[in-house]
């Protein structure tokens, strides 16, 4: 889409001195002070296109007298269902201008939970990105009774299909607008009510719904949690302006790549919040599949990725070193020695770099760790930070070793993703970090459940009180579900979801994830899921990771067709036990893996498998999988 800029045309209206902040409110600001800066680039075409801040909050106001013309009410729920693109930040900025609730849907929801979440939420209009998307919704229309509106933004497959107007059983008409369409609307009624969205804005609250972001559900469905406008200004001053990530905070002359689904607070907070709060300039690549190529384009300056990421990014440097001649093979083995150096010294360091590294470092700049850090896309990266679920050290421990400042962080949708951070020179490997400033944390006495509170915990789940009722206690303490300890009374370690904890036969409690992600660290091996409650022992599940196994069967002659035969293959089981032997020495005789059997398919989410932010549904696997668990325990 084509986006010119264009001069403010909305009506002076009087600011209220008690106005609220909010994300709009912010993005209105960088215009009025900056408004020919960049603040935004996307690959169309292959072409990087620029937003101004300028165009940027022109776009937003239009698409915001667009929902106005709908009809839309402070408190209703405006849904978006998309990958990343600027369209999804102009509705979200434009809901929350007029006081509605974003609702953010992943592009990979099945129908059946595309329906239960615009049910659920009562959303009454929806934006959705492609035929793909729009065809889900009209799955289940009979489900979604206050759906009205439904805009679409690319029109392939759906301009010549249907009509204006979607006849639905039972129910009113829905009503269906391309994007150009909806904004056209918009300018009319901006044309005719030039000041309506700046009254709404004046209106607004700290305690307005800014967002419903629905939890991943790996027990029962989703539920959603409600972000006030309060919650997000805490996480703007906690984490942007207070520096609660990065040292120094962000500002406009960072740059992200936004790739992560933007329905997931964490990347909210790095794309739509970063951007807002401190002018970080947003990229968005053409597709989820060109985040590699996008990364080495972009090569950005803070960089946020959930544990798959890294574990991918590191299992394709050993494909791409596995492939080279005998010479770069020799040449990249012998600098990643010194790489593992590096990065033990710093793990013991706290992140801080000596003399020795400095030097090891300086030497290796210049014959291996530029290039390879160009290559990855992570050349200019001041900060980079792995959160959303447990990694296993020795992953974060690789790319501090090249030079990237590494930290785990953790968060959860109800706290805003405000709870603790490993800080530049404070970084303790295996930890989440430290509670960040004006953040309290504790350890319940009995159950070691970690507890959080701030300004920053939701106001509750959506038409949910029961559920909320048992996450939060009566003196505002956030129950997170996560079981941790104290490390040198600082730092916290998680242990796993306290749902998750393995209690075997012989009474013995056993943290899954720990030796699912040591397993994991491993190139050759994707997904591990560890059984073992009220059992004899431990066994997994064990997917392998297609790319590296494969290229390692091509170079061995080993000739496969699918997946499942991959897998099937007696070489690559006995590649995989190597891996489980290895992991298996570095625990406990109660807490190794005896057996293990190996996933005939790639976990999916469409499947039921996984939930949209990729965890693994454990009860689901172990039903689906229920023959290969029940024949590793036959004697």
């Amino acid at each position: 889409m084509t986006i010119t800029e264009a001069p403010s045309r909305s009506a002076p209206v009087a600011e209220s001195p008690s106005a609220a902040t909010t994300i709009a409110s912010r993005v209105r600001d960088w215009a009025r002070k900056q408004p020919d800066q960049v603040c935004m680039r996307e690959k169309d075409l292959g072409l990087w296109q620029e937003v101004t801040w300028s165009q940027y909050w022109d776009t937003v106001q239009t698409v915001a007298h667009g929902l106005l013309a709908l009809g839309v009410e402070p408190g209703d729920r405006v849904a978006i269902h998309s990958e990343n693109r600027r369209e999804w930040l102009y509705a979200d900025v434009a809901t929350v201008a007029v006081r509605a609730m974003t609702v953010g849907l992943y592009p990979t929801n099945p129908a059946a939970e595309v329906s239960y979440l615009l049910s659920h939420s009562g959303t009454t209009v929806e934006f959705v990105e492609d035929q793909e998307q729009l065809d889900k919704v009209l799955s289940s229309l009979d489900r979604c009774p206050e759906l009205q509106t439904i805009v679409y933004v690319e029109p392939r497959g759906i301009r010549y299909r249907y009509s204006g107007s979607i006849e639905r059983p039972g129910g009113t008409p829905l009503t269906l607008l391309s994007w150009k369409e909806f904004t056209a609307l918009g300018e009319e009624h901006r044309a005719a009510h030039p000041g309506e969205v700046e009254q709404r804005m004046a209106a607004a609250t700290p305690e307005d719904i800014a967002t419903l972001i629905y939890t991943s559900g790996t027990t029962g469905p989703p539920k959603g949690a409600m972000l006030s406008v309060a919650n997000v200004e805490f996480a703007i001053d906690i984490l942007v302006h207070g520096g609660g990530f990065t040292s120094p905070p962000p500002g406009p002359q960072d740059m992200t790549l936004s790739y992560l689904p933007l329905c997931h607070v964490a990347e909210r907070i790095f794309t739509v919040w970063f951007n807002a709060g401190a002018g970080v300039t947003v990229h968005f690549g053409e597709s989820i599949a060109t985040v590699t190529q996008d990364l080495r384009e972009v090569q950005p300056t803070i960089l946020f990725g959930v544990p798959r990421i890294w574990e991918k990014i590191l299992a394709g440097v050993h494909i791409r070193i596995a492939s080279a001649s005998w010479l770069k093979r020799a040449h990249s083995r012998f600098w990643l020695r010194i790489a593992d150096r590096i990065g033990t010294t710093l793990v013991a360091t706290g992140g801080k770099h000596t003399f020795g590294t400095k030097l090891l470092y300086g030497i290796g700049w210049i014959f291996f760790f530029r290039a390879l850090r160009e290559r990855i896309g992570m050349r200019r990266v001041r900060y980079a930070a792995s959160g959303a679920a447990p990694i296993a050290p020795d992953v974060l421990k690789f790319f501090m070793g090249i030079g990237i400042a590494m930290h785990e962080v953790y968060g959860m949708t109800e706290n805003t993703a405000v709870a603790t951070a490993n800080r530049p020179g404070r970084v303790r490997l295996g930890t989440v970090g430290e509670a960040h400033p004006g953040v309290e944390v504790r350890l319940d006495e009995e159950t070691g459940e970690i507890l959080t509170r701030h300004g920053g915990t939701f106001v509750g789940y959506f038409r949910d009180e029961e559920a909320t009722a048992r996450t939060m206690t009566d003196d505002g303490w956030l129950r997170t579900g996560d079981v941790g300890e104290w490390v040198e009374g600082t730092h916290i370690k998680i242990t796993d979801r306290a749902k998750d904890i393995i209690i075997t036969a012989g009474g013995k409690n056993i943290s899954p994830s720990e030796i699912e992600n040591a397993l994991k660290a491993s190139p050759f091996i994707k997904e591990a899921v560890v059984i073992g409650d009220r059992r004899a022992y431990l066994t997994a599940l064990i997917g392998i990771e297609l790319d590296t196994v494969g290229h390692w069967a091509q170079r061995r002659g080993l000739a496969y067709t699918t997946y499942r035969d991959l897998s099937e293959k007696e070489e690559v089981r006995k590649l995989v036990q190597s891996v489980v032997d290895e992991v298996n020495a570095r625990f406990a005789t109660v807490e190794q893996v005896k057996k293990f059997a190996m996933l005939p398919k790639e976990l999916d989410h469409e499947d039921g498998e996984l939930t949209a932010t990729q965890k693994v549904k454990r009860s689901a696997i172990t039903k689906l999988f229920e023959t290969q668990v029940e024949g590793l325990y036959k004697k």
